[in-house]
């Protein structure tokens, strides 16, 4: 387990070093709008969760 997770982490800094060579300047425009991204798709899937959360508690308060 311990070599997979080494590897897995070895190819993802090989990704972002190729990643950061390719873009130069631009680096932290697109490194800002990858952040921005999973934040607003995790603000999202929160905010999904707790409406699902009070539609059962609402739910169950009425039987």
């Amino acid at each position: 387990m311990s070599i997979m997770r080494l590897t897995g982490l070895a190819v993802a800094l090989v990704v972002s070093l190729l990643f950061a060579v390719f873009v130069g300047d631009q680096g932290p425009w697109y490194f800002a709008w990858v952040v921005g991204t999973v934040m607003i798709i995790l603000i999202a899937g929160a905010g999904a969760i707790l409406l699902d959360a009070q539609d059962e508690q609402a739910s169950e308060r009425e039987i």
